[in-house]
Parts: C-alpha cells; sequence; structure tokens
C-alpha cells in the first residue's frame, strides 16, 4: 500500500513511532533496534514500509533502509514468523548480522530473539540460505574464518570468540565483534575479549 512514509517524528515508544504525515499522525510499528537510531521527536523522518492486512488489522511495519525490509520481508515467508516475529528478529540483530547468521548457520544468534525458538531458527536458516547473496568481501571473510578458525584468525582472535561462545553469544556474533576491533595485533586475548564485550551492547 504505502512504499514510504516522509514525516515528523510525533511520538516515540520502544515498538511504535507516530509519524506526522500532511497532517495526519501514522501509527508504524518498529524493531528496537529502529527505535534506537531513529532521529527524536520533532525531527524529520523517512521510513520504508510493509503493510499487513488482516481481517482484524491494518498495521504498517517501518524501516530507516530498503536493506532492513528487504530481509523483514524475507524472514515472513517463513513458516511461523510472522511480521511480529520479523520485528523480534530485527530487534536483537541488525540486517547484516542476520545475514551474517542466516548464511554462517548460527541458530544461538536468532534464538535471542523474543519468542524465536530452535526449530523456527533452523527453518530460517534452511528456507533463506539459498536465497541471500554475500555482497561484501568482509562478510565473505568473516564467514568462512567462523568455518575455519584455526586458519583465518590470530590466537588472541580465536581465545576471545571461544571466550565469548562460552559466555553464552552465538559464533557469528562473537566473530563479528572480534573483527570489527581495531589494532587487535597489539592486544593479548583479555584486551580483546573486554574489548569485543563492550561491541556486543
Amino acid at each position: 500500500m504505502f512504499a514510504y512514509l516522509k514525516g515528523i517524528v510525533g511520538d516515540l515508544s520502544e515498538d511504535n513511532v507516530i509519524v506526522e504525515v500532511g497532517g495526519v499522525g501514522m501509527n508504524v510499528r518498529i524493531s528496537a533496534d529502529t527505535a534506537a537510531r531513529l532521529p527524536g521527536i520533532g525531527e524529520p523522518v523517512k521510513l520504508y514500509t510493509y503493510t499487513s492486512v488482516r481481517e482484524d488489522a491494518l498495521q504498517l511495519f517501518g524501516f530507516l533502509s530498503k536493506n532492513d525490509l528487504d530481509i523483514f520481508r524475507k524472514c515472513i515467508t517463513v513458516s511461523g514468523i510472522g511480521p511480529k516475529g520479523g520485528l523480534a528478529i530485527l530487534s536483537v540483530l541488525d540486517a547484516d548480522s542476520l545475514r551474517y547468521a542466516i548464511l554462517s548457520g548460527d541458530v544461538k544468534a536468532i534464538t535471542k530473539a523474543p519468542g524465536i525458538g530452535a526449530k523456527t531458527a533452523e527453518r530460517l536458516i534452511l528456507e533463506l540460505k539459498g536465497k541471500l547473496q554475500i555482497d561484501e568481501s568482509m562478510i565473505s571473510r568473516e564467514i568462512e574464518s567462523a568455518r575455519t578458525p584455526g586458519q583465518a584468525d590470530t590466537p588472541q582472535k580465536r581465545e576471545a570468540v571461544e571466550a565469548l561462545v562460552s559466555l553464552g553469544y552465538g559464533q557469528a556474533e562473537a566473530m563479528k565483534a572480534v573483527n570489527a576491533i581495531e589494532g587487535i595485533e597489539e592486544m593479548d586475548s583479555g584486551a580483546v575479549l573486554k574489548a569485543a564485550l563492550k561491541k556486543m551492547f
């Protein structure tokens, strides 16, 4: 129905934003990640939207980028994951992190989303893995190093990833956090772990 909304942020909560468009306030459901990245009340905003039509409700779901909307659309094609489940997943993983988790088969990272169990996460990975493409060589390298950590990582990287996994983080998100640290060659494994933990929050 709507490709996008462009207006002013009228009100904002963790899962909903009111966008004022031409004097009308539009209720738009959003993920916690989107809520954290939105501008403040009174600021201009553009949201790419998905319209959900049911017998008892008409809802708009909003995203700050086409990338986020695209992965959301893919998620809700999976049996057992409706729009609410798609938003829950994107509240704990941004679009790139979710692609990374799917391509690397990281069930643990996906099950951090409320209401998403291991079976649903496995189904999501199975159904979407072949529909996603790796456009960025960095993500490709991260996935490869997650599969074969001994070949691509330094000892301090390996130890930090193992420590994060033992703390309950998924392999994919642990690798992504560790690989995002700058100057890692000059750090010991303890310092790498501390820096990676900061990126997890």
